[in-house]
């Protein structure tokens, strides 16, 4: 799905409202909030579902003549685009009365629910996220993100008047300051300024998409300039320190710690140095840490230590922290839903970083099919190079997208997205047929005992991961060895790179890698395929 547009206009017609609009379907739906969208999560706004509004609308700002339907003025209060973060489907989302987006606006970001009551009358409520505003008014930013004036002196000189009468490809009539009836003009001059809409349209929504670079250029250049300021503080602490990073305040201690050895002639790895690469690497795994309870291996001594696991959150987590209640246990889990929290983990002594491969809301659904190639005790790389090729080979036969990525330690670990439906024991039965089929070619590297030392030193096909709060590590997270290997995603080709190691990359050297060649991994967040039938 590519990128979606959205538009709050402030519309002042009989009464005042702000007209929340998204693109879906080809056209706007379209919701009337009297008192606006707000970033404060504690509150509920009002919306009431009103007719699609044609595309061509979405760059209007101009008047509505008097005695037609909407009649008033209107400006572009907000721009952007959107993302269904949680439906498949918008359009029958909206259908089923309760749609999940995330805003990427120059007033409004972050994520948004807007929830059916009764009939077309709707809540639209901002989540608890990095983007919420508690007091947030929208009356306190009056002015439009298209033009920069107010209300008023749109209407004072306005540049569109908007004829509803007419098909939406000219609707739009450019009025050069001058607000007139076209009704009383003749029919030549009303094809002339309807052909100057379609040429106006067209120039605005050019400017429009123009406009909206130049804001996500400017948001870019402020994200880097934040980081860039939060690297300066965090260099300039001693010990401790409390660190303002990604809108949040953290009490950072041990900073001169060794929690990894060096590796070779490098010198051992700090707690400082752990701290920076998650905030830079953090926007990147955040995507696949959202939504899902996580899982911490935890080293607060060390990766020379013995680890342990914790899943539930402490007591003393600050309230700010995502958590979700999970039903059986009563117990809670950390959601990374923002770049702070996961900064908070590394803090508290996650060195590694383990996701439900289900989300939250449908913890018994599992989003992805998990397939772990384990080397046994015996199993050299290039056997493992081996194991990970044949599957390769069988995704490309069934036409399934899938990604992998080198664990970081000695094994090659393969996501496979999947769309909500089927159930664990479904996808494990399917990751076990697959694997069942890719091990007979090579019986002898693969031993399907359970216990390890009833393998014979061979390689296991792991499918048992897919099961409820069972994980693979995540994308990037670091591995507890000299060195903070970092598990790192591949492109299919370099399984048949000779310099491919399964520990090569580190939080030292993964950052140039991402810059250079982008997300490997980030083809497993579209989640619509689904599992297609083994013979």
């Amino acid at each position: 799905m590519g990128d979606l547009r959205f538009v709050v206009q402030l519309h002042r017609a009989r009464r005042v409202h702000y007209d929340f609009r998204l693109e879906m379907g080809g056209v706007l739906a379209s919701w009337a909030v009297p008192k606006g969208p707000s970033l404060d999560p504690k509150v509920r706004r009002a919306a009431f579902h009103v007719e699609d509004h044609p595309m061509e609308y979405v760059a209007f700002e101009g008047v509505i003549p008097a005695g037609t339907y909407g009649g008033g003025d209107v400006i572009v209060w907000d721009a952007g685009t959107w993302v269904p973060y949680k439906d498949e489907d918008p359009v029958a989302a909206v259908a089923g009365g309760e749609l999940h987006i995330e805003l990427y606006g120059e007033k409004l970001r972050g994520k948004f629910v807007i929830v059916r009551t009764r009939g077309d009358e709707w809540l639209l409520m901002h989540k608890r996220d990095e983007h919420a505003v508690e007091g947030f008014d929208p009356a306190a930013l009056p002015l439009s993100v298209l033009s920069g004036r107010s209300s008023d002196e749109v209407k004072a000189d306005p540049e569109f008047l908007w004829r509803s009468d007419l098909p939406a490809a000219r609707a739009a009539i450019r009025l050069r300051g001058r607000v007139e009836d076209p009704q009383a003009r003749g029919e030549a001059q009303a094809r002339e300024e309807a052909q100057a809409r379609e040429e106006a349209q067209a120039r605005g929504e050019a400017q429009a998409r123009e406009d909206q670079k130049a804001r996500e250029d400017q948001r870019a250049r402020e994200d880097q300039r934040a980081r860039e300021e939060a690297l300066a503080q965090l260099d300039g602490f001693g010990e401790s320190g409390t660190w303002r990073v990604f809108g949040r305040e953290l009490r950072i201690t041990n900073l001169g710690k060794e929690l990894f050895p060096g590796r070779g002639r490098e010198a051992p790895v700090t707690k400082r140095e752990l701290l920076r690469y998650t905030l830079e690497i953090a926007p990147a795994v955040v995507p696949y840490l959202a939504g899902r309870a996580l899982n911490l291996h935890r080293y607060p001594n060390g990766a020379g230590t013995k680890g342990f696991w914790q899943k539930a959150l402490p007591g003393h987590a600050p309230e700010w922290l995502p958590r979700w209640t999970e039903p059986s246990s009563g117990s809670d889990y950390l959601v990374v839903d923002e770049p702070a929290a996961l900064v908070w983990a590394v803090n508290f002594g996650g060195l590694e970083w383990h996701p439900w491969t289900s989300r939250t809301e449908r913890p018994e659904r599992p989003s992805y099919a998990l397939v772990d190639l384990d080397p046994g005790d015996d199993t050299s790389w290039d056997d493992l190079l081996v194991l990970a090729r044949l599957h390769r080979t069988a995704f490309e036969h069934l036409g399934v997208a899938a990604r992998a990525k080198v664990s970081g330690r000695r094994g090659i670990q393969i996501w496979v997205p999947i769309a909500e439906g089927p159930g664990f024991d479904e996808t494990r039965a399917w990751v076990e047929r697959l694997s069942r089929s890719v091990g007979a070619v090579v019986p002898e590297l693969v031993s399907w005992a359970w216990e390890k030392a009833e393998r014979g030193g061979r390689a296991r096909l792991d499918f048992t991961q897919n099961a409820v709060n069972r994980t693979l590590i995540a994308p990037y997270s670091p591995r507890p060895a000299a060195g903070a290997p970092v598990s790192a995603p591949i492109d299919w080709d370099e399984l048949d790179d000779p310099g491919l190691r399964p520990d090569g990359f580190t939080i030292r050297t993964i950052g140039a890698r991402l810059a250079a060649r982008g997300d490997l991994f980030a083809g497993v967040l579209e989640h619509t395929q689904k599992l297609p039938p083994l013979r």
